[in-house]
């Protein structure tokens, strides 16, 4: 038996019961049955990955191994369907279990938040060690440290830009002074740059923002607490550190930052950010804390909120758009840093439920001109997923295409891969993908079209 059919799940904690349990088996099913039509064009493969402890247990969500979902897309069908764990020592050769005794071992990790494309490879990510690479059937390649050339982690959620192919990054995982790094790698896979940024404290800075020209950092006060670590992972929130946003260009120096001060607050994940003028305009999935009163504290949920920058006054203003809760934000892919008009949010759901967080069962369209959003219903209990823009075309205009997601029906426990069309958001989906096993609830994937990968 496995650990978790060992304990009665009424005692398990949360990230190990129900859907977000992890499946222990690898498998391959090709042929998928599908309700609709799958549009022709998308040619390529959704891939996502999410923590999923190879053991069966761990002691926090954030630290199970890197599991791999993919669905393979290709003239009309869903041709397959692969889970693969991310082939990291944790699991080749997996130590004593302590997540943090890893922590100085860059080559080591889980892979297990994000998923990505740059420079021809498939780079799956977490916050303290090297990314991983994979191939598009989802099999490990190794580390990816730039040729040696990087030195620190790395984070999440770097960002590529769409006009030059860099990708931007930084590491906040710094155990000493200066907390974070600022990580540019070039549309080859060169590293350019890789400058210290000093911050006063070790603050976990999930995501940042990419402009055009500029990057901007989250110094926001969920702060490292060694005394906390004991109950699962070592930050907290911390009101009385203070909250700002860094502005740097995007291959400035330390000393370039400025920073601008803003309310307390949190954020895991912005939406996208662009110039206008001499302003900058982020929109942020904003929520009051996070880790309030432990660092397994999920109470507070995220809304989308904007904050515009003005560089001439110094000042930030700060606005809420809209009150339904919503995260995962994401863009069209070829419009990150730039003026793009939609962005895509699950919706999120439990608020005030300290226990665990809650998946929504909703998708949100959002207008970020106007504010306007349009809602995709998933159904009574049916829980979302991040939603990824899949383009039409290469040259397709910013809302030609399909918003690709994960959703798992608590009713049945199945879990189905949709496909909904953008221009006609709230209609049921053009393309339901029946998947042949659960899909425990996961962290952030991307769409993958074969031409960008050939």
């Amino acid at each position: 038996m496995t650990a978790i059919e060992d304990t009665p799940t009424t005692t398990l904690p949360w990230h190990l019961r129900n859907n977000w349990a992890p499946v222990l088996d690898e498998r391959t099913d090709f042929d998928l049955r599908v309700d609709g039509t799958i549009p022709a064009v998308l040619q390529g493969t959704y891939v996502r990955t999410g923590p999923n402890p190879a053991s069966g247990t761990s002691d926090h969500w954030f630290f199970g191994d890197g599991m791999l979902h993919g669905v393979r897309l290709a003239g009309g069908k869903a041709e397959w369907y692969r889970n693969r764990f991310v082939q990291t020592p944790n699991i080749t050769d997996p130590d004593d279990g302590d997540p943090m005794s890893s922590m100085g071992d860059l080559t080591s990790g889980t892979a297990n938040t994000h998923v990505m494309p740059h420079n021809k490879k498939l780079l799956c990510l977490e916050e303290g060690h090297w990314p991983w690479q994979v191939d598009t059937e989802l099999n490990t390649i190794g580390y990816e440290n730039f040729g040696g050339a990087l030195t620190t982690s790395m984070t999440a959620h770097p960002k590529v830009c769409p006009v030059t192919g860099e990708l931007i990054a930084f590491s906040y995982l710094s155990p000493e002074p200066p907390f974070l790094h600022y990580i540019r790698i070039g549309a080859d896979g060169v590293l350019q740059q890789l400058e210290g940024i000093e911050i006063p404290n070790m603050v976990m800075m999930h995501d940042f923002n990419v402009t055009r020209n500029h990057v901007v950092f989250m110094d926001l006060p969920v702060c490292f607490n060694l005394d906390a670590l004991e109950t699962g992972m070592p930050f907290q929130f911390n009101r009385d550190a203070g909250a700002r946003l860094g502005v740097m260009p995007r291959n400035g120096t330390n000393a370039d930052v400025r920073w601008f001060e803003i309310d307390p607050c949190y954020v895991f994940h912005p939406v996208n950010a662009h110039e206008s003028g001499n302003t900058i305009v982020l929109h942020v999935s904003r929520q009051p804390e996070a880790f309030g009163t432990s660092n397994d504290d999920y109470a507070e949920v995220g809304r989308l909120w904007k904050w515009t920058i003005d560089l001439d006054a110094g000042t930030v203003t700060e606005e809420q758009i809209d009150d339904r809760p919503g995260d995962f934000g994401r863009v069209d892919d070829r419009l990150v840093g730039l003026d793009a008009r939609y962005g895509y949010l699950m919706a999120m759901a439990g608020e005030g439920n300290a226990e665990e967080p809650v998946y929504g069962s909703a998708l949100w369209k959002y207008d970020l001109t106007t504010g306007a959003c349009s809602e995709h219903q998933l159904g009574d209990g049916v829980r979302g997923a991040e939603p990824v823009f899949a383009p039409a075309s290469p040259d397709a205009g910013e809302d030609e295409g399909w918003i690709i997601s994960l959703t798992h029906d608590t009713n049945s426990d199945e879990s189905r891969l949709i496909i909904v069309d953008a221009q006609n958001f709230s209609a049921p989906p053009v393309a339901t993908i029946h998947l042949p096993r659960r899909v425990p609830y996961g962290a952030h994937g991307s769409w993958v079209p074969d031409h960008i990968m050939s």
